[in-house]
């Protein structure tokens, strides 16, 4: 009794998301949340091996904690995620005084390998693969510590059957494999009733998500040629029982997910451009709740760095689904991936990912300099890598274009009033409030009188200037959230309070 843990986390959502799980489990056991992590009873480093320097920051910090284990020998130290998967024994190889290393396919099992260590010691437990029926293995199943009551991350699948050549996460996170469309729909059902109104649905490749239930259900039929009706409606929605193909069920699940009483956001992250379909993009547009914001990764404009990448599509393909995403879609922000340097790219093929980018006019974008990570294909192509200054290069030339389009979109924002939902206080200036629009941009706006509003409040902020990479504005007024019970038996989610402009 007593015992606190922290948790520091590496890496995209997903790790976020395994972090608030291992947090839940943890506390559960009767863990208390601590503030700083080398004064915790259990330090946990949740891992990311997308990119090389994952390892450094890993290391780096083992390497810390080395002096607080040395002091304090019973406190434990854990090692989760990725690169924890990637490496497995070799952690302990390198740093002798962690006590804990498990992956992706048993964050179900933290606490008690937590529990195993304190007892007998060390332990190292990595398993190969998750099956379908083990529902713990699947974060959302477990409980949750989540950092914004109102916001909630939510699994819908977890591994990708995508081979990409630059791309770890199907070696750590294994194939692809889609939760139960009812039991995603109960779930977010349940979070919405306890006052979360914004979630965004997580997958490696989420507009594929369903297809294996689809493929599953199909080869499900009992003797009279047919499964049961009430059992695909679980497994696969009630609209895929009108049009049985093996085909994604993302369009539907965005479409039910939004009709639920009490959310008021959907977001999702990431789609693969080869996969989005024409009926996403038209639940985006015809489902009010789903935000007006498409990560659409990119990686190269050049079609020939796309096939060593084995990304499946050409860039006039990328750009005509973008195209058709933002005439269906109003006011759509795009945001986007990019790797400069991948083995073999010449300068004519940077060329035409600048001119793409060009085009693209994303609202922003994550830009990054290959590095090769052990176990891909793409770090076989040691007689095609590209000279680093050269990359470097590169990098700064594109990071002129995408912040000069990230400039402009956000400059016609100016004059506008967006609705934002609170985040908290500006870490520059407590008095200011900080949160983010629909189009997820990052706007900071003057408190009102009484403070800064609480996390996950609505306000509406006329937008007085803008930069590459946020808004500034004047509060206009917010809105005060009913208790979650009546919120969701009464449909009435938020009642509009005036504020006098800051």
């Amino acid at each position: 009794m007593g015992r606190t843990y922290a948790i520091r986390t590496f890496g995209c959502q997903m790790n976020e998301h395994d972090s608030e799980r291992i947090a839940g489990l943890l506390e559960s056991d009767g863990y208390q949340r601590a503030s700083v992590l080398e004064e915790a009873d259990v330090m946990v480093l949740n891992t990311c091996c997308i990119r090389e320097n994952a390892d450094n920051k890993l290391y780096g910090a083992l390497g810390r904690l080395k002096a607080v284990k040395a002091e304090r020998p019973d406190a434990l130290i854990a090692v989760a995620g990725c690169l924890a998967q990637k490496d497995r024994e070799l952690v302990r190889e390198r740093a002798g005084h962690v006590d804990v290393v498990f992956g992706t396919h048993n964050v179900h099992r933290a606490a008690e390998l937590v529990d195993h260590a304190r007892r007998h010691g060390p332990v190292v437990e990595i398993l190969a693969e998750t099956v379908r029926e083990d529902a713990e293995a699947f974060p959302s199943a477990l409980p949750a510590r989540r950092e914004a009551e109102h916001s909630a991350w939510v699994t819908i699948q977890i591994g990708c059957d995508n081979s990409c050549t630059f791309c770890i996460v199907p070696a750590v996170r294994g194939p692809e494999i889609s939760r139960p469309f009812g039991e995603l729909v109960d779930e977010v059902r349940d979070l919405a009733a306890g006052g979360v109104s914004e979630v965004t649905l997580l997958g490696q490749n989420v507009n594929s998500y369903g297809r294996d239930l689809a493929l599953s259900r199909r080869g499900s039929a009992n003797g009279n040629g047919a499964s049961a009706a009430g059992d695909d409606a679980w497994w696969c929605g009630s609209d895929w029982l009108s049009d049985r193909r093996a085909r994604p069920l993302f369009a539907d699940l965005l479409r039910a997910v939004g009709e639920i009483d009490g959310i008021r956001r959907v977001r999702f992250t990431s789609p693969h451009p080869k996969d989005l379909r024409p009926e996403t993009i038209a639940a985006m547009a015809e489902v009010p709740a789903v935000c007006e914001h498409l990560h659409l990764p990119l990686q190269s404009g050049s079609d020939a760095v796309l096939r060593a990448m084995q990304r499946g599509y050409t860039a006039e393909r990328y750009l005509a689904r973008l195209r058709a995403a933002r005439e269906a879609v109003d006011d759509l922000a795009v945001s986007t991936d990019i790797i400069v340097g991948f083995p073999g790219e010449t300068e004519e093929d940077f060329v035409q990912t600048l001119e793409v980018a060009a085009e693209a006019r994303y609202d922003s974008a994550f830009t990054f300099i290959f590095s090769p990570r052990p176990g891909t294909a793409a770090a076989e192509m040691i007689d095609r890598f590209v000279p680093h200054d050269v990359s470097v290069d590169r990098y700064e030339r594109l990071r002129r274009v995408i912040e000069r389009s990230s400039r402009l979109a956000n400059e016609a924002r100016v004059g506008r009033v967006e609705e934002v939902v609170v985040e908290g206080p500006s870490k520059k200036d407590p008095s200011v409030t900080t949160g983010r629009t629909r189009r997820n941009t990052l706007v900071h706006f003057g408190s009102p009188p009484g403070g800064v509003p609480p996390t996950g409040t609505y306000a509406r902020v006329e937008i007085a200037a803008a930069a590459a990479n946020f808004l500034q504005g004047a509060l206009v007024d917010i809105e005060a959230p009913r208790a979650a019970a009546s919120q969701a038996s009464s449909g009435r989610r938020l009642i509009p309070v005036a504020v006098a402009a800051t």
